[in-house]
Order: C-alpha cells, then structure tokens, then sequence
C-alpha cells in the first residue's frame, strides 16, 4: 500500500517510522511547504517523492492511502479531495470541526469503498491500556464516576493549536485524545454533556485557558475531561472511583516540564486504604498502523473505528455548545 504523507511535522515524522516498520506500507511521496520537513521525511524514506503541493500529490498516481497531519479545520477539506480521487485517508484528530462534516466523510467513503480512519494513538498509550484492563476485569467493582486531566499553569504557544478557529478550541484539542478513551472505556448511551469554558488569563491566544467536559451516561456514571492551562497544582491524569476501589494515574515527575510525554504512574486504591502500584501492560510498537495494514489487505477488523472517533466530534460538539450556555446539558448527535 502507497503511502503520502500530507504535512510533515512531529506527527507526520512518528507516521513516517511507522510506516517503516509495518510491512504491507511503503512511504511513496510527502508533501510539505517546508523544504527542511520535507528532507527530514526523505532522511527515513530517501526513495519517496517530494511535494509541496497537497494537489499535485493527490494528483500524482502514485498514493493509495494518504495520512492527513495538517491543522484541524483542514482535515474535512483534504480527506473529502482524497476519498474524491479513490484514495484511502488516515486523518489525525479531531476527526473534523462538525459532525455534519464527518457524516459527509463517512458517507463518501462508504460509496467509495474506502478505508477512512482517525489516528487515535491515545487509544494505545500503555497507562490507558493499563487503566481499561484494570477497569474491564472488575478491579474496583462498578465504575460509577471518571476523571481525566491535562495541563498546568503555563503560557499557552502561539501556534495553531491555540487558535480556536483553526484548533476547534481547548475541548477539541486535548478533548480528541481523553474523550475518545472515555467512549471506549464506556460503551453506553449517553444522557448528556455539559462543557464550560473559562478565558480569564492567557488573552494572546483564543483557546480557553481552562476548559471542562462533563458526560454523564444513562445509568447515572459520569466522566469528566478537564484541560487547563491555569492549574497551578495539577490533578491526578486519571481518578476512577468504584464500588471496590479507585485507580489513580499520577504525572511522572520525571516527565517535567513536558509532563503529558510520560504515561502516568498507575495505582490500585483498597477500600482498606491499601494503594499498590500496577506496572503498565505492555503495548506492541504502532499497533494502530499493524492493523492498518492487515484491514486495508484482507479486511480485518481495527480497534479504532470512524463512527466512534465520529461521536467523539459529537461530544465535543455539544460539550462547546453546552459552554455557550453557562454548561446547560445537551445531548450530543450521537450514532449507535
């Protein structure tokens, strides 16, 4: 399978040793506007064709699956050229800015028969792997409430990820990666969601410098994401409570200043006060891109499916139209 890759930059580099490493994938062409991204991918892959127009590699006859990296409010643009030319799409999240937008994507894929899928790579991150075992062999009994959380107390970058227009704002950025693990640990419906965003500080950018997302499903069970650039003592990555006990992840210091680059510290709380350490499960190497290659041969099965990363645009969704309104729940577009 020919592989381009749209946008090279961190994201498109970790594509690019994946896509090394997988047999069935061969990186055929990249495309960036940055002469030196553009060496550093043919550095990994010094047989792939250079572009610096997205067109002209779509165009090019040489691409069967093309790895969409570029800023978020592109994402729908370029898999819709994509899928239009018979090309398979990989998109980073989010998987677009509406959920009208991936309805189209799926609709045009499945007309198609193209493979469309989003990189959720938090899904194989070794402490979510961790949690959800835990979580799936009834460690703590019946899990009845979910926290998550990113951040800190620091100056956001001026980059694109800060730029509400382009990011889809704090909840889509870091939303992506934590809501999709919520909806995969809980696989139910839905009640409602309630997102409240706070921008009280950092006015260079328009991201909110503090944003919370609260899901609460039909039985009650909550989950909340929280992302804030205004926590000057951080929260635990994760708090899950039930009916037997509690699993923490805790920021690895050693991880400081980049604390999000580490898995999280895992812990197993008693209800005897008891709290054990649990090492991390082992995760095979670029799994998603593994099963990539094995679905786009014969068909198998991904853990990462359009619809689910769908109804995490969903939730995001109503978690920002939910913040409009002073946190008034709503209920998400969600497709089961």
């Amino acid at each position: 399978m020919r592989v381009g890759l749209l946008a090279y930059g961190a994201i498109g580099h970790e594509h690019n040793l994946a896509v090394q490493a997988t047999d069935g994938l061969e990186l055929t062409a990249v495309c960036d506007t940055n002469p030196e991204r553009v060496a550093a991918a043919l550095a990994l892959a010094p047989d792939a064709v250079a572009f610096a127009d997205a067109t002209r590699m779509l165009d090019s006859g040489i691409v069967d699956l093309v790895v969409v990296s570029t800023p978020p409010n592109t994402h729908y643009e370029w898999a819709k050229a994509a899928l239009a030319r018979g090309i398979h799409v990989v998109l980073e999240k989010p998987m677009a800015l509406t959920v009208g937008q991936c309805d189209e994507l799926i609709d045009l894929a499945a007309t198609a028969g193209l493979t469309l899928v989003v990189y959720q790579n938090r899904r194989f991150d070794r402490d979510f792997v961790t949690l959800r075992r835990l979580i799936r062999e009834d460690a703590i009994g019946d899990v009845f409430h979910y926290d998550s959380f990113v951040g800190g107390y620091s100056r956001p970058c001026d980059y694109w990820h800060t730029d509400a227009t382009v990011s889809g704002g704090a909840i889509f950025d870091w939303g992506s990666h934590f809501i999709d693990q919520i909806l995969n640990v809980f696989d139910q419906p839905i009640a409602h969601v309630s997102g409240i965003n706070h921008k009280r500080h950092w006015l260079h950018v328009t991201n909110a410098d503090h944003a919370t997302v609260t899901i609460t499903f039909v039985d009650g069970t909550q989950a909340t994401f929280t992302y804030s650039d205004l926590s000057a003592a951080r929260k635990p990555k994760y708090h899950v409570l039930g009916t037997r006990g509690a699993i923490v992840g805790d920021w690895d210091p050693a991880g400081e200043p980049a604390v999000a680059d580490l898995p999280a510290l895992i812990h197993l709380a008693g209800i005897d006060g008891a709290r054990s350490d649990v090492a991390l499960d082992s995760v095979h190497a670029y799994e998603f891109h593994r099963e990539l290659s094995a679905h786009l041969a014969t068909g198998a099965p991904m853990q990462v499916s359009t619809r689910q990363s769908r109804d995490v645009v969903a939730v995001m969704e109503a978690a920002e139209e939910s913040a409009l309104d002073q946190g008034r729940p709503v209920d998400p577009a969600i497709k089961r």
